[in-house]
């Protein structure tokens, strides 16, 4: 919902909110935050929070003693499980420098920059989110275990599948915070979970996705688990993925998807460290839950991407993504190389292609496909290059 900073101000005196939670991401799409007393807020909307970033991955190099958190107003949601007593609200925040002018760095304005870019092709993407999680126990003394919380397997209920009523929990949860959880069901691997997204603009669908992570790990917790989105978070098991939803229309509304596709088939190697940021990213690689091999098809779930078409409308669906990517970086990537596909009508490859080209199969190689590409060098920083090639 839309809202002006006076409105906030309003709802904040109206409402008993104590507190306001200035939140923003590392590079790696790690939610950081600061409280703020409700005082300070007519403030951070005119000229920003100043906060010392050279602890925060990706703003080790700044050369500001002190950057500026400045809320969106659009983002305003209470966070449900505080206390009734004196509520708590949440803003995402943009960064910006003492100039106020935006960090480049800041991997949301990253991602705005790619949304005007795509604008003034005429290009407007939808993304939605479909994301793996895992639940375990805890042992008494409140430790994390490998214990899975239940032994069900793919769409099971009850008795076999008892993170039902967690998952409601979640879209419940989820809900009262604005967002829009579409589906949810039991996954293949004991203990694990799968919610999805209706699809949405892209800033607002990667604030959503960050919004899920906390409050499923929030959620778990409560209830004495541990809510885990590593790609591989049992061995011989399924691992966790992140399928993300691509949508793309030109200015008369005419669907350009599959130039779009044929894009993101193009570079995805250059892509893959910032999709698979983690060592165990590409353990998950060549079993059921990732593909390995650069193809896609039009009638099945196992290659790298698969396109669909349902009431008119045609999605891509890139299933090598896992959680532990920064959805702001992840979608202003896909962003950019679909305009790739779209400026110059890219033909898609043949279709499940089985003599095509591998994503990189370690890490190792994927800094290497990362930090050799122009085009990633073209549209990322390179203090955030940097960052994810150490």
């Amino acid at each position: 919902m839309s809202y002006l900073p006076e409105e906030i101000i309003q709802y904040i005196t109206e409402e008993d909110v104590r507190f306001v939670r200035m939140a923003f991401r590392d590079a790696f799409g790690v939610q950081k935050n600061i409280s703020v007393m409700p005082g300070e807020l007519s403030k951070a909307f005119a000229e920003g929070i100043p906060v010392g970033f050279k602890d925060i991955a990706g703003f080790e190099a700044c050369e500001y003693s002190n950057l500026y958190l400045r809320p969106d107003p659009e983002t305003l949601s209470v966070l449900p499980w505080r206390s009734d007593n004196g509520k708590v609200v949440r803003m995402y925040c943009d960064v910006y420098t003492p100039d106020g002018v935006p960090y480049e760095s800041d991997t949301r304005v990253i991602l705005q920059k790619a949304v005007e870019q795509a604008e003034k092709a005429g290009i407007e993407f939808r993304f939605g989110n479909e994301s793996e999680f895992y639940l375990f126990k805890k042992d008494d003394e409140g430790n994390k275990t490998k214990n899975p919380y239940d032994e069900g397997g793919y769409m099971d209920i009850a008795p076999l599948d008892r993170g039902e009523n967690i998952r409601r929990e979640i879209c419940l949860t989820i809900e009262e915070m604005g967002l829009e959880p579409e589906r949810s069901h039991h996954e293949r691997g004991p203990g694990q979970n799968e919610i999805d997204f209706h699809f949405a603009k892209p800033v607002k669908a990667a604030d959503q996705m960050t919004t899920f992570k906390l409050v499923v790990s929030s959620v778990a917790d409560r209830n004495g688990l541990y809510a885990d989105f590593s790609p591989v978070p049992i061995k011989d098991k399924p691992g966790n993925g992140y399928h993300i939803n691509v949508y793309a229309t030109d200015k008369n509304g005419e669907d350009v998807c599959t130039y779009a596709a044929a894009g993101i088939i193009d570079k995805i190697r250059d892509i893959t460290l910032f999709m698979n940021p983690s060592e165990d990213s590409y353990a998950r690689f060549g079993t059921g839950t990732a593909p390995d091999r650069i193809n896609w098809s039009s009638d099945g779930h196992s290659e790298l991407v698969y396109i669909s078409k349902y009431r008119n409308m045609t999605s891509t669906v890139l299933r090598s993504p896992d959680a532990l990517s920064n959805p702001y970086l992840a979608y202003a990537l896909l962003i950019y190389a679909g305009l790739y596909g779209i400026e110059n009508k890219l033909p898609l490859p043949k279709e499940t292609d089985t003599e095509g080209a591998y994503l990189p199969q370690s890490r190792k190689e994927a800094i290497k496909a990362a930090s050799g590409s122009e085009f990633v060098k073209k549209h990322i920083p390179e203090e955030i290059i940097k960052r994810y090639c150490r």
